[in-house]
């Protein structure tokens, strides 16, 4: 809305005033009548049907009787006192019921006469009444035959209703609005898209989503609302991304050399799988235009991506580049730089490991040997992102699971070099296809969808509270043979304190069925001092330990192949990412794994979706999917921080089709007028340089 009457303060709206304005600011963070009209109904009251008595039942939302008004009497006295209506129509008859306005509706209600009778149907001893029904005068000499439309509900909060604005209220103002700025509103989406997607015009879809007159006009109103928001998503998106591969040089990665080849040919523990090579081709062709590479790899736990990584930056080394790999936890840095020295060896190129627990000795020679270049891959934590740390020539950058990591965080990687490096997310928790195209619409999206060979799937299975002895039985038959066995306790901020207690009455339960000193626990949670908790860690790493209890904090960072049991408590708790997260701890060895889901025997039915999915399948990408139809998109994967998200009216769950069709749309007009310089795209440059493409990778990645 580029229009002034849109931004127009809501607080000089007829019937707002300074009062009514800071509680819908407050509440609602209505600030505009441009935010009071995209403030959208969530559902409407329909007034476009009649039903016959005898039609009427309990379970309708609502429920509009053309009938005539038989008898009317008053009953019961004080707070029981009521006015009952008997109302007939040619199918049957029912009661009209009103505890309030008894003296003024004996007045104005007519027995013997035909009205339109519209509430929500009750049940009470078998019989269907409504309560409190609007009540309209029928005359059929009227062509109108009632209130045929579609009647907008708003959400509303207490806080509101005492400023009379309910949804009748909120009503009231959008109806305002509408007749005082909708006519000076212009039109955002050039005529062309407009024709050739079928969409109608932005005022008429103001008006028909507000006060629809049939349910094919709220229908049209919808789907242009919709087209248009992720439209516009996508237009800044790829805007952005077309900007940064024109404005970002990057280094360009000519050579395959001798870094590269000898781990290929003589390191590589197992043979690349497809989708590896796939990406691995992607990466090579990126870092090979001149343009900087920014590409997220997602893929399971277990899929080889940090081989992909590792490939990656010694294709850096060997054309005279630095690289860094910057994870989010200490153990995991620690893990990826056991793993990586291992496969590296000593001969082909050096690597440090940079961390807060890092001598001060030790990070004098990283620094040094950093800024003279002699030090080829730095791996670390967020100690990466220090002012002290200077790269002689940085060229490629690795995050690890970098939902994690903050806005500011990330971009100050990018400025470790004059030329930013490439630069590679990876994240494990697999994205549904809608969601990266929003949060990710402006970088290449790589996934690897095929495990390792040899690789045996985890075998997941729910159990009840009922069946814990068999749980202990098995933990017992596991552990002779060798193994070790996580055990997972919930840790929910709002709860901490019980639990906390929850976690520790379960170690009370282990260490009884488990006793010393045959057996020897760890226990890990997100309370402990980090030295406690690193050394408890370190024991079970070593197999000192046969169980681990902890809470969430072993989601990411922990590698054990010899654990091969997963137990996770109160299983119901968590979300369906998470679960598959943890899973995704164990099933690392050549053995076969298991996964056990504890539970209460009570589960709500979105529980028992979440167990049911993780039984049925060990693929991230179809669990991503349940978890967003289950969960929303502002819950996974820290999307909530992208700010792109805060949608009016799209829904990504369901509106899979829209987001297609305006991605589509912009790709289309991006590729024949790159630069956007054609007078029909004339409204595309008005948005842009209003709200301009300020959607950077830095941001959303």
């Amino acid at each position: 809305m580029a229009d002034l009457s849109a931004i127009t303060p809501i607080a000089y709206l007829k019937g707002v005033g300074p009062q009514k304005a800071d509680v819908l600011k407050l509440e609602l963070q209505l600030f505009s009548i441009g935010d009071l009209l995209q403030y959208y109904p969530f559902r409407y009251i329909d007034r476009t049907k009649f039903h016959k008595i005898k039609e009427v039942h309990a379970d309708m939302v609502g429920a509009q009787i053309l009938g005539r008004l038989i008898s009317l009497q008053e009953l019961g006295e004080k707070r029981g006192k009521r006015l009952v209506a008997q109302f007939r129509d040619d199918t049957g008859s029912m009661e009209l019921v009103w505890f309030q306005s008894i003296p003024w509706l004996k007045k104005s209600l007519k027995v013997g006469s035909a009205y339109i009778a519209y509430g929500k149907p009750t049940a009470f001893n078998g019989q269907v009444s409504i309560t409190h029904p609007e009540m309209e005068l029928f005359d059929n000499k009227e062509k109108k035959i009632g209130n045929l439309t579609m009647q907008p509900v708003y959400s509303s909060t207490e806080k509101l209703k005492k400023f009379n604005l309910d949804t009748k209220g909120i009503q009231k103002l959008q109806q305002t609005a509408l007749e005082a700025i909708l006519r000076s509103l212009q039109e955002p989406l050039p005529e062309y898209l407009l024709e050739k997607h079928k969409l109608i015009g932005y005022q008429q879809a103001l008006l028909s989503i507000h006060f629809p007159q049939t349910v094919h006009d709220l229908n049209a109103a919808i789907r242009r609302l919709k087209f248009e928001e992720l439209f516009f998503i996508q237009l800044r998106l790829l805007r952005n991304k077309q900007l940064n591969t024109q404005k970002y040089r990057g280094h360009r990665f000519d050579q395959v050399g001798n870094s590269f080849n000898t781990f290929f040919n003589e390191r590589l523990p197992f043979p690349l799988t497809g989708a590896q090579k796939r990406v691995m081709k992607e990466i090579r062709l990126d870092t090979n235009t001149g343009a900087q590479m920014n590409r997220l790899v997602q893929g399971d736990v277990g899929s080889g991506k940090t081989v992909v990584a590792l490939m990656s930056m010694l294709l850096a080394i060997d054309n005279g580049y630095q690289a860094c790999m910057m994870a989010p936890t200490e153990i995991l840095a620690q893990q990826h730089f056991a793993g990586i020295s291992a496969l590296l060896g000593e001969d082909i190129c050096t690597v440090k490991l940079l961390t807060g627990s890092t001598s001060t000795k030790e990070r004098r020679i990283i620094h040094q040997q950093l800024e003279e270049g002699t030090l080829d891959i730095l791996i670390g934590t967020h100690a990466l992102i220090e002012d002290k740390v200077k790269f002689k020539n940085i060229g490629f950058v690795v995050i690890d699971e970098q939902h994690r990591f903050g806005v500011e965080q990330r971009a100050k990687l990018w400025r470790k070099n004059s030329i930013p490096p490439h630069m590679l997310v990876m994240t494990a928790t697999p994205i549904p296809r809608t969601l990266a195209m929003t949060m990710y619409g402006d970088l290449d999206i790589s996934v690897i969808d095929e495990l390792p060979a040899g690789r045996k799937p985890i075998k997941t299975v729910h159990f009840f509270e009922n069946q814990r002895l068999r749980v202990f039985g098995f933990m017992r038959d596991e552990i002779a043979k060798g193994r070790q066995v996580y055990v997972v306790f919930p840790l929910i901020k709002e709860s901490e304190k019980m639990d906390l207690l929850y976690l520790e009455a379960g170690l009370e339960n282990l260490q009884r069925e488990f006793p010393l000193p045959n057996f020897k626990i760890s226990i890990v949670h997100g309370k402990m001092p980090v030295k406690d908790k690193d050394f408890e860690m370190q024991r079970f790493v070593k197999g000192e330990t046969q169980i681990m209890v902890a809470t969430t904090v072993i989601e990411v960072g922990v590698n054990v192949p010899n654990a091969s049991v997963m137990i996770i408590e109160n299983s119901e708790r968590f979300g369906l990412s998470q679960l598959h997260q943890l899973r995704g701890r164990v099933g690392r060895g050549a053995e076969q794994s298991f996964c056990i889901l504890m539970s209460g025997n009570k589960l709500s039915k979105e529980g028992r979706t979440r167990l049911e999915t993780m039984v049925r399948t060990s693929d991230g990408f179809e669990i991503a999917e349940v978890d967003l139809q289950l969960r929303g998109p502002g819950d996974i994967s820290g999307t909530q921080q992208s700010g792109i998200l805060e949608m009016k009216i799209a829904n990504l769950t369901s509106d899979q089709a829209i987001l297609s069709e305006a991605r589509n749309a912009v790709i289309e007009i991006f590729k024949e007028d790159p630069g956007l310089a054609q007078q029909k795209n004339g409204r595309l440059v008005a948005y842009l340089a209003q709200r301009g493409p300020n959607i950077s990778w830095d941001k959303i990645s």
